[in-house]
């Protein structure tokens, strides 16, 4: 029987191919009464699992580390030997065991749930995301103790003329290495978000990925034939013989525009009418990088450096820092490189900061003291973070780009703790160069009072994933208002045209590092609002690429105005939608 199910659209592309379901291990485990004298033999089979699950990791760290696996994938693997080294986790099953002499699947689940519910009242959607780290590991360790080894059945891949369609409640790490050898074609899961692990993955793959589809585990069986929509974030099951032939040939047609899109690579950025228009890459790990260069990226427009801080127990220190850095401008050569300081605070925890100012519970986590706020409270800790910055700018060009910026007096301590960095690395002899310093626009209050900002700093970008939720009022993660959340909507576009305007105005540069940027649907929109560089995830850059070097700024500029003018949302997607 035909049907259709529907959920967020995290990689684009098409996928057609056979269901191959990937079962977890049971969290719903018996709980059984233990004999004092069988206790200690308890907590050593626990030891003994947790031990085989760590090498488990250890291997799957290896197969991660060769040649063309995803950087995303060993980082991955490393979180989770983390977590299942946390005594948060084991040492609580440990006590479970011990107090109320309860089996050890038993305890591990009792305290899985402890952990995760804490992750719940996490604002930020990464971080709540992470839960599902923890129910992995707890499954991993499960299998052991059950003495069900998971296995992946290849026994179709040969039989299959077209892909092999993975479809999970949820997938680990250990799930996608695993799957590398196999003819994967896409990915569907019950679970998760665009920053999920499937979804981190599948883009860096450029695999077709569906996501938070809810019951798609449980309706579909194995062997059903399946399109995946990357795109539009449809799942269509045993599909009808016209429909499958109208997909096979988008499918071809998407193969060929991707591959004509790498001839992209070395082409200059450059719109019908002459204006050149700069390119850039948002990054997260220092080994991101490489991906930026192989696109052709004009540097790198973002650097999130809050992922050097997270998911550890120990702040990385200054030379760790600077090596990080550095390793990033060394990869780039002489391109632009652009640090964004450390974005982290109220809801944004990392345990070597749980009993800082910014990691105390808030009432509102998102209004919170989060970001420069939060640097500006922990003065000490940012002064390390600037001295490292400044250190790796003697290796190549890099700006300095400070977060959620919103008030004058904030810009003027931020620049003198910049100085007092400068003197710091004067007195211990260590060598710098000059950067330049921006401000993102991401608050409203900035986007409306840019004086300070075009009088005091170097540059703008405008950050319009928190622009949007900011000027709404939408959290775009929670189910219930996501729909309202409209990149399109009157305000935002005022707010971002209005920036735009006024740093062009004074001649300072102005870039959109937001997922506005990476939408080729919305380049020509930015283009006639002036907007001339662009950030945006490495694998979005060759399809805006394209988009500009078809376009004619000047005549977008007229077009562009005429719509700024409009104030009905559903005139303006249809407006757009004809540039």
């Amino acid at each position: 029987m035909t049907f259709s199910l529907h959920g967020q659209a995290v990689s684009g592309g098409i996928a057609i191919g056979r269901a191959h379901l990937v079962s977890h291990a049971m969290l719903e485990v018996a709980q059984y009464q233990l004999r004092e004298r069988d206790v200690a033999g308890e907590l050593m089979r626990f030891d003994r699992a947790v031990a085989t699950a760590s090498a488990e990791l250890g291997s799957l760290r290896s197969e991660a580390s060769v040649p063309g696996a995803p950087a995303e994938l060993s980082a991955f693997v490393d979180l989770h030997a983390m977590i299942l080294a946390d005594p948060v986790l084991t040492d609580g099953v440990r006590e479970l065991i011990r107090e109320r002499r309860c089996n050890a699947e038993w305890a591990m689940v009792q305290q899985m749930q402890q952990v995760v519910d804490q992750f719940d009242e996490f604002e930020d959607a990464y971080l709540r995301e992470r839960k599902q780290d923890i129910v992995q590991v707890v499954e991993r360790v499960l299998r052991v103790l059950q003495g069900k080894a998971r296995k992946l059945a290849r026994r179709k891949v040969a039989a299959v003329d077209d892909d092999l369609i993975v479809v999970a409640n949820d997938l680990s790490p250990a799930d996608t290495i695993q799957f590398k050898s196999l003819k994967i074609g896409g990915f569907v899961t019950d679970l998760g978000g665009a920053t999920s692990h499937t979804a981190i993955v599948a883009r860096s793959l450029a695999i077709p990925a569906v996501v938070g589809m809810q019951h798609a585990r449980s309706l579909i069986q194995d062997d059903d034939l399946l399109i995946v929509d990357g795109t539009r974030g449809v799942l269509i099951v045993d599909p009808a013989t016209g429909v499958l032939d109208e997909y096979r040939l988008r499918r071809t047609e998407l193969q060929l525009d991707r591959s004509k899109l790498k001839r992209l690579v070395t082409g200059r950025s450059r719109t019908l009418d002459g204006e050149d228009v700069e390119l850039h890459a948002n990054i997260e790990l220092p080994q991101d990088a490489e991906r930026a260069k192989e696109v052709g990226a004009d540097g790198v427009g973002l650097f999130r450096t809050e992922f050097l801080f997270m998911n550890r127990d120990e702040l990385p220190d200054e030379d760790e820092q600077f090596e990080a850095y550095r390793s990033v401008v060394k990869t780039l050569g002489d391109k632009l490189v652009t640090i964004r300081t450390l974005d982290i605070g109220a809801e944004k925890e990392a345990r070597a900061l749980r009993n800082r100012a910014g990691n105390r519970s808030a009432p509102n986590p998102a209004l919170g003291l989060r970001a420069i706020r939060f640097c500006l409270a922990e003065p000490q800790l940012f002064l390390v973070q600037l001295r490292a910055i400044l250190r790796a700018s003697h290796y190549g060009r890099i700006r300095l780009l400070v977060p959620m910026l919103a008030h004058a007096q904030e810009i003027e301590q931020t620049l003198a703790l910049i100085e007092l960095a400068k003197l710091q690395l004067r007195e211990s002899r260590h060598k710098f160069s000059t950067v330049e310093v921006g401000g993102m626009i991401e608050i409203p209050a900035a986007a409306l009072s840019l004086g300070p900002f075009l009088r005091r700093l170097d540059f703008l970008s405008i950050g319009t994933n928190d622009l949007i939720q900011y000027t709404l009022a939408i959290d775009r993660t929670d189910g219930s208002v996501a729909h309202l959340y409209d990149p399109l909507h009157p305000a935002v576009l005022k707010l971002i045209s209005q920036t735009i305007q006024s740093a062009q105005r004074v001649g300072m540069p102005v870039a959109v590092c937001g997922e506005m940027a990476g939408d080729p649907k919305l380049t020509k929109l930015l283009l006639g609002m002036g907007l001339r560089q662009f950030s945006m995830h490495p694998s979005q850059l060759l399809e805006v690429k394209q988009q500009v070097m078809m376009a004619d700024a000047t005549q977008l500029a007229i077009r562009v105005a005429r719509i700024l003018k409009l104030d009905e949302p559903d005139k303006i997607s249809e407006q757009v939608e004809k540039l």
